[in-house]
């Protein structure tokens, strides 16, 4: 499975909050959360990692992972004026293949990340078209709710609450249908990632969930503080890279 992460957002609540370092470079428990994110991605064996940065953002914490037998991750840059725009633009530098994919600022401990790949990676295995990393833990602005059946699909989604609590969580397995779909919601003039992932669940494709405890954007600067208190992220789990 590929590995994509998607940093091509301007950070702008984080900026509006306080917060000048980039949304991809600002560091959670001492590490840049790119470099964190990368060293994630290919401590769970993915095959490759592409990272899409937004233009004028430095890659240069990434240095680090160059060194001799290492297979550094592909960078490439992008202006795209929209998360799906961003979406399918990684895509295209993306092998063909199953695909790993994460918006830069996802938090979550190494045992959930390794937890949800090894299920991504079976659910994709076993026909699923998409996957969706889902949480009860609510603390976006704007949430993006899962109703699922019984089975673990997903039904429906939307802004409309649910009991018990399912939001998104920005980390997100995409099979080749899903790939293809992508880009049809990108030509039907969708922009959103939570459009297109709509369109999925309404055009009948496999979508499944799969749940953990907590997940954090890092949307502002109470999001950051949160995630360097958060002692069981950023303390001993064994996830810094470097």
């Amino acid at each position: 499975m590929h590995g994509l992460i998607l940093a091509g957002g301007e950070g702008s609540r984080l900026a509006a909050s306080g917060i000048t370092t980039p949304k991809a470079l600002v560091p959670v428990g001492g590490v840049p959360q790119l470099l964190r994110l990368v060293g994630t991605f290919e401590r769970l064996g993915c095959e490759s990692v592409t990272c899409l940065l937004r233009e004028g953002i430095s890659d240069a914490p990434l240095q680090a992972l160059r060194r001799p037998g290492r297979v550094p991750p592909s960078v490439y840059y992008c202006s795209t004026p929209s998360s799906l725009h961003t979406l399918v633009e990684g895509l295209g530098h993306v092998p063909p293949g199953p695909v790993f994919a994460s918006m830069v600022d996802t938090i979550m401990p190494w045992s959930d990340w390794d937890r949800t790949h090894r299920a991504i990676s079976a659910a994709l295995a076993s026909g699923a078209d998409a996957v969706l990393v889902v949480t009860p833990y609510v603390a976006d602005e704007r949430p993006l709710y899962v109703r699922r059946d019984p089975t673990g699909r997903v039904v429906e989604l939307g802004d409309v609450p649910v009991t018990p609590p399912c939001v998104t969580g920005g980390v997100y397995g995409l099979g080749t249908r899903a790939r293809s779909l992508a880009i049809e919601a990108l030509d039907q003039g969708l922009e959103r990632m939570r459009a297109f992932l709509g369109l999925l669940v309404r055009r009948g494709t496999l979508v499944v969930a799969v749940e953990v405890p907590r997940i954090i954007d890092l949307d502002d600067r109470t999001d950051l503080e949160a995630a360097n208190r958060w002692q069981e992220f950023c303390a001993g789990d064994g996830s810094t890279p470097v």
